[in-house]
């Protein structure tokens, strides 16, 4: 396929990206599985002492979150 980095071969079922491709989700754009998108999640609220870093993992958490709602991938609420 000539030079073109995200494609779907004629009649496929496939979508492929290459590297450097990319698929970008515009704003209220979702993934859905078979139309059905991912149910919201929660951030998480540490509500105790049970490591250290207790801070970081909450914070990390609730980044993946948030960029997973970012490109439609779970509900937002």
């Amino acid at each position: 396929m000539a030079n073109v980095k995200v494609h779907k071969p004629q009649g496929g079922d496939v979508l492929t990206v290459e590297s450097g491709g990319e698929i970008r989700v515009n704003s209220g754009g979702t993934i859905t599985d078979d139309g059905t998108q991912a149910s919201a999640i929660a951030d998480i609220s540490v509500t105790g002492t049970y490591a250290d870093d207790d801070d970081a993992i909450e914070a990390a958490v609730n980044g993946i979150l948030a960029a997973l709602r970012g490109v439609g991938i779970i509900a937002s609420s």
